[in-house]
C-alpha cells in the first residue's frame, strides 16, 4: 500500500526527468522566443508605443493580426475537445484535456496581444463597468471573458467529474461560443465601413472554418510530438482522420480564398483593389505567396498525400506547424493591406511624421512583443500539460 501511495505521489506535479526530447526541444524554442520578447514587453509596458510601426493612418498591425490568429487557435481547440467529450468519437479518447488546455493557454495569449495594441490598457475595465452591448467590441470582450470561464469549468469537469450530466450542458455552451466567437472576429472587421476590403463577402464566414482548421493543425502537433497512447493504432487512426480533414480544409481554404479575392478583383472598387494589389503583386506578395500559400497550404497538402510522411510523428507535427504559420500569415494578409488605403485622397502627402504613413511593416518592438507572447504561450502549454499530465504519459513505478 505504501509503495502504491508513493507511486501515485510521484506521478503528480512536474518532473523534469519525464520530459521527452520533443518537449525539451519545444520548451527550448519557447524559452528563446520569450527571452527575445522580454525587451519588447518591457518597452511596451513601461516606455510606450513610440517605436511601433503603426500610427495615425495605419491603426492596426501585427498585434491585432496575432490576436485574430491566437483567438482562432483557442476556439478551434475547443471544437476539437468536444469530439471526445460531447460527440464521443472513439479515436479522440484521451485528447480532450490537451485540447482544452491549449484553448485555456492561447486565449489569454490572444488577449495579451490585442491588449498591447491599446493605448491605455487600464481602460478595458470600462467595457465591464459601462458596456454598450450594441457594440461588437463590447460583445467580443464579454464573450471572450465568458468563454475563458467556460473553458476553465470544462477542464475542471474533465478532470473531476467527466460523467456528470451538467458537463454536457457546459460543453454545448462552450461549443456554441467557440463558433460564435471565431466568426465574431470576422464580423468585427466586416462592419468597419471605412475599410471596403473587409466588406467583401465570405470574410466573416471563413473564420469559423479556419478556427477549426487551426485546432486540427494544433492537434497534429500534439498527437505527433507529445501525446502517449497505449495503443499505437489509435495514433495511426488519428493521423489518418486529421490528415484527411486537413486536406479537406486546405481545399476549402483555397476555394474560399479564391472566391474572396476574385470578388475583390471583379468589383474593381478602388479601395478594394489597392489591398488586393498589395497582396498579389505589392509589398506583401512574399507573405501571401511564400508563407500563406507555399508554406502554409501547398507543402502541407503535398506531405499529407504521402502516407509515409503523414503518419510519421515528426512530419505530422511539422505539417501542423507549417499550417499554423500559414494561418498566422493569412491573418496578417487580411489586416495589413487594408491599412494601405488612403482614408482621404492625398492625406499621406499632406502631413508628415514618424507615425503618419500608410506603408506598414512591423517594427522590431512589435516582433519582440509577439515573440514574447507566443514564447510564453508555448512554455505555458508544454509545462502546464506536463504538470497536469494531459499527455497521458505512463506513470513511473516506484520500487
Amino acid at each position: 500500500m505504501a509503495k502504491k501511495q508513493e507511486a501515485k505521489a510521484a506521478s503528480k506535479g512536474f518532473n523534469w526527468k519525464s520530459l521527452t526530447k520533443a518537449e525539451l526541444a519545444v520548451i527550448s524554442i519557447g524559452a528563446l522566443a520569450f527571452i527575445l520578447g522580454v525587451w519588447g514587453l518591457y518597452t511596451r509596458l513601461f516606455v510606450g508605443e513610440r517605436e511601433v510601426g503603426y500610427g495615425s493612418y495605419v491603426v492596426w498591425g501585427l498585434w491585432v493580426s496575432m490576436y485574430l490568429f491566437l483567438a482562432g487557435v483557442a476556439t478551434g481547440s475547443y471544437m476539437i475537445a468536444v469530439l471526445e467529450y460531447l460527440f464521443n468519437v472513439p479515436m479522440f479518447k484521451g485528447t480532450g484535456k490537451a485540447a482544452l488546455w491549449a484553448g485555456l493557454v492561447t486565449m489569454p495569449a490572444a488577449l495579451a496581444s490585442i491588449g498591447m495594441d491599446l493605448g491605455h490598457m487600464e481602460r478595458i475595465i470600462n467595457v465591464y463597468l459601462r458596456p454598450n452591448f450594441m457594440s461588437l467590441l463590447a460583445q467580443m470582450v464579454w464573450g471572450y471573458t465568458l468563454f475563458l470561464l467556460v473553458v476553465i469549468v470544462t477542464l475542471w469537469f474533465a478532470f473531476k467529474r467527466p460523467s456528470d450530466t451538467f458537463f454536457k450542458v457546459v460543453l454545448w455552451i462552450g461549443f456554441f461560443m467557440s463558433i460564435f466567437l471565431s466568426g465574431g472576429v470576422g464580423a468585427l472587421l466586416g462592419v468597419n465601413a471605412s475599410r471596403p476590403y473587409w466588406s467583401v463577402g465570405l470574410l466573416s464566414v471563413q473564420f469559423p472554418i479556419f478556427a477549426f482548421a487551426s485546432g486540427v493543425s494544433l492537434m497534429l502537433i500534439v498527437v505527433g510530438w507529445f501525446m502517449h497512447f497505449k495503443d499505437e493504432e489509435q495514433r495511426y487512426h488519428l493521423f489518418r482522420w486529421l490528415g484527411w480533414v486537413a486536406i479537406a480544409l486546405s481545399l476549402a481554404k483555397i476555394y474560399i480564398l479564391w472566391a474572396y479575392l476574385s470578388q475583390a478583383w471583379y468589383s474593381q472598387v478602388p479601395d478594394v483593389m489597392v489591398p488586393f494589389n498589395e497582396i498579389i503583386f505589392g509589398e506583401y506578395w512574399w507573405s501571401f505567396w511564400i508563407i500563406q500559400i507555399a508554406i502554409g497550404t501547398v507543402i502541407p497538402l503535398v506531405l499529407h498525400m504521402i502516407p509515409k510522411l503523414a503518419h510519421n510523428k515528426f512530419w505530422a507535427g511539422a505539417i501542423g506547424v507549417m499550417v499554423l504559420i500559414g494561418f498566422a500569415a493569412a491573418r496578417a494578409n487580411i489586416v495589413f493591406p487594408a491599412m494601405s488605403v488612403e482614408m482621404l485622397d492625398g492625406l499621406p502627402n499632406a502631413f508628415f511624421g514618424p507615425h503618419l504613413n500608410i506603408r506598414y511593416f512591423p517594427s522590431s518592438l512589435e516582433w519582440s512583443v509577439t515573440l514574447g507572447v507566443i514564447g510564453a504561450a508555448i512554455l505555458a502549454f508544454v509545462l502546464g500539460a506536463e504538470f497536469l499530465a494531459v499527455f497521458n504519459k505512463p506513470k513511473t513505478e516506484v520500487k
